[in-house]
């Protein structure tokens, strides 16, 4: 079964007014509602540049403000509402209220099988001065190409979603499945206070339960020519270590080769972490995975993948092997440790000879079964507080442990699969790569382990998206495409369930 042609003819011809939905959602510079209440004049205040980063304090009451925005468009798209409090978090040494999560319905046909969307409405931290060839908050069209914040992670999927929704209620059509609703506002901050969430929603009478299947689309294409559907995501460790000394800022001048500079211990410990050809140094975290047999290895051969699409993905001929299999299973099935940053330290143009009296080096483990935060955080914590002693630093440091997820796998053969092969091979005339991807979305097991359910990804972008990175980018194609896929997609659930 195909989706209802006029559902495609209207994703067609209103692919304008799709755009500039997906341009609201990466900036809103004022509050689209009416004057109506003092709570509308509030958001008004809080919709100025608008930034939905989740990870930073200073831009928090704005992430929440994208939440009633996004409620908002639901709501006009006929879908009942309930924004769900998660609770406080303290985010560099402020008491927060987390981004609350947006619960939607529609539909109660018991014939029909429910679908529960998934997808997050907060971003990664951009700026102009990191690279962007244009305002990261500014979507930007070019080269039919829509470049800003959030366009592939994740406010393109979730407009997506509501551009199937308005293309059904704009001509009265019937919608084929019921449909439930869960975004959230702190998925790049490890997902705080969702998964408690969805454990009370699982209950009777709650939101989510009932659910048959559930869809995300939070991930990408292996390469930029063959869409493809995800059954495998890695987990995440997330880790800082910090490491102080003096009570300010110093000058070298004056104190260089004097003290023991926190500088100095952290870069230190942070080249061992990890050897330049990726390989993880903590022990026990490499041991933990056996290695892949015959027929897996087979799996990554089939694969439209090349060294070629590395290198057309990350801009440079980079890849750490010219095998095929060696570098898709170093995404895939393999842990990787990457190092982000360091906080506290000089980074400005110019000059600075200053010791940073306190510096936290941030990093994180990609895991994969049966690794899992619980199981690795301490041989990683153990580790650097040994090395650390080994250098009879008198400068104090501590390991710290923040959001982590459990990698997930799920069954490809299930009827939640076949309905999305059937609608990727509709409208791309292609069939997807089956792919298990190397980022996280902790979610995506709790959905599976909580609800029992099949869990299935769908992704919209393409592998050169350049999610959490500068010049972040979704084809218009995908886009629109995409939005085909994910309404062709709740057909194809329909007709499945009138085969069995």
């Amino acid at each position: 079964m195909t989706a209802h042609p006029d559902f495609l003819k209207y994703v067609n011809k209103h692919a304008d007014k799709f755009v500039q939905r997906l341009a609201d959602a990466v900036q809103i510079k004022r509050y689209p509602g009416n004057l109506s209440s003092i709570r509308d004049l509030i958001l008004i205040v809080l919709y100025l540049d608008l930034f939905s980063i989740s990870g930073d304090a200073a831009y928090r009451e704005e992430t929440i403000a994208m939440g009633h925005w996004l409620e908002k468009q639901l709501k006009g798209l006929g879908v009942t509402t309930t924004l769900k409090d998660l609770g406080q978090q303290t985010l560099q040494g402020q008491r927060l209220d987390l981004p609350p999560a947006i619960l939607g319905k529609l539909g109660e046909d018991p014939k029909k099988r429910t679908v529960l969307i998934y997808g997050h409405y907060d971003v990664q931290p951009a700026l102009q001065s990191d690279g962007w060839a244009t305002d990261p908050f500014m979507l930007v069209e070019k080269d039919k190409k829509l470049y800003g914040r959030g366009s592939t992670d994740d406010k393109g999927p979730i407009m997506g979603w509501l551009n199937v929704l308005e293309a059904h209620q704009a001509q009265r059509l019937e919608l084929p499945v019921n449909l439930r609703f869960c975004f959230e506002g702190m998925e790049e901050s490890g997902s705080e206070g969702l998964d408690e969430l969805i454990e009370r929603e699982a209950a009777a009478g709650g939101w989510f339960n009932g659910v048959d299947c559930v869809c995300i689309s939070d991930n990408y294409w292996l390469n930029t020519r063959t869409p493809a559907l995800t059954y495998g995501l890695r987990g995440i460790a997330y880790f800082a270590i910090n490491v102080s000394g003096p009570g300010q800022d110093l000058h070298s001048g004056l104190f260089g080769r004097m003290v023991h500079e926190p500088m100095t211990d952290l870069i230190k410990l942070m080249s061992i972490l990890v050897d330049h050809n990726g390989q993880i140094l903590i022990p026990g975290i490499e041991s933990m995975v056996a290695p892949p047999d015959e027929s897996e290895i087979e799996l990554y051969t089939k694969m439209d993948y090349s060294i070629a699409d590395v290198a057309e993905a990350v801009g440079a001929s980079i890849a750490l092997s010219d095998h095929k299999e060696t570098v898709i299973m170093g995404r895939m099935r393999n842990p990787s440790l990457s190092l982000h940053g360091i906080q506290g330290a000089f980074s400005e143009p110019g000059s600075k000879t200053v010791i940073p009296s306190k510096v936290a080096g941030k990093f994180s483990i990609r895991l994969v079964p049966p690794q899992t935060p619980e199981i690795v955080n301490p041989l990683v914590t153990a580790y650097i507080e040994s090395e650390f002693a080994k250098m009879n630093s008198k400068n104090k440091m501590n390991v710290e442990c923040s959001h982590g997820g459990k990698p997930w796998v799920a069954d490809i053969n299930h009827w939640n699969f076949e309905a999305a092969r059937r609608a990727v091979e509709a409208v791309w005339n292609k069939s997807p790569d089956y792919t298990r991807e190397g980022g996280s979305i902790p979610v995506t097991l709790t959905f599976a382990e909580t609800l029992g359910v099949n869990v299935l990804l769908l992704p919209m972008g393409r592998s050169d998206d350049g999610a959490h990175s500068t010049n972040e980018k979704l084809d218009l194609s995908n886009f629109i495409e995409g939005t085909k896929v994910l309404g062709t997609y709740l057909y194809e659930v329909a007709q499945l369930a009138r085969e069995a």
